[in-house]
């Protein structure tokens, strides 16, 4: 029997409704034995206030009872069954607790307890629902199957461990009932609770499918599968039937928000189909990505990656350049700074990072920049966004690039990057002129009518 994982985001579980469209997604299809929902849309956003702000009694409670809200409408789409209630009530008694340990901002296996919360209310509550639809399923703890390390917040899963993990505790089940578990959660080797960072869920499903040698895996999202570009920035985006592997990872890495770029990596080894799809439209389709594409364009997609800063390190002397540029990249490494493109000229290098602001990374920056600048002259420019084109064998196909600067000709690039693999060029731009810039060579890769026949007009 060939087996799929279901996994459905915070908004495909937002309320009853939406869980309802889920549900018969899952019902419609008997390969789907496993399935892996996130927290309702909005209460991991309070969860996260809650573990990581300095907030009064007052400011906790009202957290809380936006918490308890969103769950209990849910609850009672269901009809409030007691056995339901009694261990819903004993999670948001947990949440309470934890909401006001005196060490909850300071303990990162607290935060972590604490943000799986969400997810854990949001199984069960999915699990009532298929069984109130005639589906025989249960609510299975993923923490028993997903090990990792104890880095709380970012934990790294053991994948041999979950390998045999899922042999001894989830295949003997499959048979009898679909299992309903929490995406973003895992336990270390003392069974304190861990969380694998934000995105988790579809790591989470990605890992599942891995151990059971699945043979697809579903992302049911709130959009119809992955598009040429984000449909917010133009409205002639459209959805892609079908993307590599490397191309959606690509994507993940340079922006597109549909997939986290580590939920891939599981896919990859064991060669496991991803489908992403709308749960409100699943009639739609949408996306299916595979190791190999029928087709395989020269243009695919466009990404964007907001709040770059350009860092460039220069020293006088390059002679001894070498050991600088090794010095260099061991002060990124140290502070687990990931580099996207990287230029170099005699005396200096220019390198890109992402700085969401207040977050961890922003604090790694600084104190990177700090340790720069004990070694040569360091200049940090912002406001800088990252374009990239995604597609494949761009750099030996004649006319590929140029056709892409021709398009933006008339915009100033900051840095340009050939990409190190043949899926991708990105270039840094002006933040003012990044949505512009996406719809021009939409325009010209994606639609129908390019912008060559009017050059003349131009001129």
């Amino acid at each position: 029997m060939s087996l799929n994982i279901a996994k459905f985001g915070g908004t495909s579980v937002a309320n009853i409704d939406a869980m309802r469209s889920c549900a018969k997604i899952v019902i419609g299809n008997p390969a789907t034995r496993m399935v892996v929902v996130s927290a309702a849309a909005g209460v991991t956003n309070h969860l996260v206030q809650l573990a990581n702000e300095e907030l009064t009694s007052e400011q906790v409670n009202e957290l809380i009872a936006k918490v308890e809200s969103i769950e209990f409408a849910i609850l009672v789409g269901l009809q409030s069954p007691p056995h339901v209630t009694v261990k819903l009530n004993e999670l948001l008694s947990i949440l309470r607790d934890l909401a006001f340990h005196e060490e909850l901002l300071h303990r990162p296996d607290l935060k972590d307890d604490l943000l799986s919360l969400g997810e854990r209310m949001s199984s069960l509550l999915f699990a009532e629902l298929l069984c109130q639809m005639g589906h025989s399923a249960e609510n299975f703890d993923a923490r028993k199957v997903i090990k990792t390390d104890n880095e709380f917040g970012q934990a790294e899963p053991d994948i041999a461990q979950i390998a045999l993990q899922a042999d001894k505790l989830v295949r003997p089940e499959l048979e009898r009932v679909v299992l309903v578990t929490q995406g973003f959660i895992g336990s270390d080797e003392q069974d304190n609770t861990t969380t694998l960072g934000r995105g988790g869920s579809d790591y989470t499903a990605a890992l599942l499918a891995e151990a059971l040698d699945a043979a697809t895996c579903e992302i049911w999202t709130d959009v119809i599968g992955v598009y040429t570009t984000d449909p917010r920035i133009t409205d002639k985006a459209k959805p892609l039937p079908e993307l590599s592997f490397e191309e959606a990872a690509e994507m993940a890495t340079f922006g597109a928000k549909v997939l986290h770029p580590a939920t891939m990596v599981p896919a990859v080894r064991k060669n496991i189909r991803v489908f992403v799809g709308s749960s409100r439209e699943p009639e739609k389709g949408g996306t299916w990505i595979a190791k190999d594409c029928k087709v395989e364009p020269h243009y695919r997609a466009l990404t964007r990656r907001k709040e770059q800063v350009l860092v460039t390190v220069k020293t006088p002397s390059m002679l001894y350049a070498s050991g600088f540029l090794q010095q260099v990249f061991e002060i990124l490494a140290r502070h687990h700074l990931s580099v996207d493109l990287v230029t170099t000229s005699e005396i200096a290098v220019s390198l890109t990072i992402d700085n969401p602001p207040n977050s961890v990374r922003a604090r790694l920056n600084r104190e990177t920049i700090e340790e720069l600048k004990e070694i040569s002259e360091v200049k940090v420019e912002e406001g800088y966004d990252l374009v990239t084109v995604v597609g494949n064998n761009m750099h030996s196909a004649a006319g590929v690039s140029s056709h892409i600067f021709a398009a933006i000709k008339d915009y100033n690039l900051r840095l340009i990057c050939y990409g190190a693999n043949p899926h991708n060029i990105s270039f840094l731009v002006r933040e003012s002129d990044s949505t512009e810039i996406i719809k021009l060579l939409h325009r010209e890769l994606f639609e129908q009518e390019p912008l060559q026949s009017h050059h003349a007009n131009h001129g």
